[in-house]
């Protein structure tokens, strides 16, 4: 094989072992399977050594997925770009029943080539630690809801029901304490159910206090302080967001930022026909309830709470004169359309996206000289 000008390099990631596949450059240019290569690092710096002594330049690209992003950072590392691909944007024939390591790194190289595949935006190693850490606070209060709802049947099933109304709190703990199960084998199962329900709870607390821990030194800090300042987000909420969406200012709208969330309507329509639907719920699924769960808050009127004070004064003036626009507007939105007819799960849904452009808005303004020290 010769020496050539470029060559495009599709990679099928597993846990062992990658299948490549090598298409030159051209319409007509070759689609060449290489074989599985070990994971490792030294298997892939060999990889790369060799096929850059064939060619002037190298762009690999492999699927986002569970192997992470280790591959990329090292390809780029190397001095070769190294998209990483969304998987859910690759052109796929209807007709294509067979699937295999080969095929899919044969495919990915083609589509490289032509320039039809979409890129996802890879965070910083900083960064994606903070995301493990924002993810693992979320599945502990997953587990943490699992054990409350476990004891909650027991005790629905032992004919025992709260006479109050909220659950989980002083007077419900005080009383769950109280009760008396007469048999041996059931009184068992709720003390273990108990004991679990506080090991997850303390799982809760020390990942939150891990988080707050951690965002003096994350470099989207200021903005994390400046979210705050708006309805219904808290510390936790904005670390979520800006720890799943990543970094705003490469969406270059808010209505890029609503489509990245999968907020906008879904839409078949053909001829002179125009149909639309729900929203399309692509993207990030966490970032989207974040934004569904704050949308509640604004079916209140204006206002700032004294717990809410005091983080909206640590924002920026710029900031907190967004936010409060944010509040008059969405507020009014959120009853006009409940006035209108809409159902309540159509009315936040509406709330959350707009509520996108005001975050937009405030990252924006976050950007601007001297905004983080005003």
């Amino acid at each position: 094989m010769g020496h050539h000008s470029e060559a495009f390099i599709g990679i099928d990631t597993s846990k062992l072992k990658n299948a490549v596949a090598i298409a030159d450059a051209g319409r007509d240019g070759e689609v060449r399977y290489l074989g599985e290569f070990d994971t490792t690092v030294a298997a892939t710096r060999k990889l790369v050594a060799k096929l850059a002594a064939r060619y002037d330049k190298l762009t690999f690209c492999y699927e986002a997925g569970p192997t992470g992003y280790g591959l990329h950072r090292l390809i780029e590392s190397l001095g070769h770009a190294c998209p990483v691909v969304a998987p859910s944007l690759i052109p796929k024939k209807a007709g294509n029943r067979v699937k295999t390591n080969r095929r899919d790194a044969e495919g990915l190289a083609r589509l490289s080539r032509a320039g039809e595949l979409t890129a996802v935006w890879v965070p910083d190693e900083r960064h994606e630690a903070m995301r493990d850490l924002s993810r693992a606070r979320g599945a502990a209060v997953d587990d943490l809801k699992s054990k409350r709802q476990q004891i909650s049947s027991l005790l629905l099933r032992l004919g025992l029901h709260y006479p109050g109304q909220t659950t989980w709190g002083k007077a419900h703990r005080t009383w769950l304490s109280c009760q008396k199960i007469a048999q041996r084998e059931s009184r068992i199962v709720f003390e273990e159910l108990m004991g679990a329900e506080r090991q997850a709870q303390d799982r809760v607390d020390r990942l939150a206090a891990a988080i707050r821990a951690a965002i003096p030194d994350w470099s989207l800090s200021p903005v994390v302080t400046a979210l705050q300042a708006m309805r219904g987000i808290d510390l936790i909420a904005a670390v979520v967001l800006l720890a799943e969406i990543g970094d705003l200012s490469r969406f270059a709208s808010p209505r890029q930022l609503m489509g990245y969330l999968g907020l906008v309507p879904s839409e078949r329509s053909t001829g002179d026909s125009v149909t639309r639907g729900g929203i399309t719920k692509a993207g990030n699924r966490r970032a989207r309830c974040i934004l569904i769960e704050a949308g509640w808050s604004y079916r209140y009127p204006p206002r700032i709470g004294r717990d809410k004070q005091a983080k909206v004064e640590a924002a920026p003036e710029a900031v907190r004169a967004i936010a409060w626009q944010a509040q008059t507007r969405l507020s009014g939105r959120f009853r006009t359309l409940a006035r209108n007819g809409k159902r309540p799960t159509i009315v936040v849904t509406a709330i959350a996206r707009e509520m996108c452009g005001f975050i937009w808005a405030i990252d924006r303004a976050m950007r601007q000289p001297g905004a983080a020290q005003a």
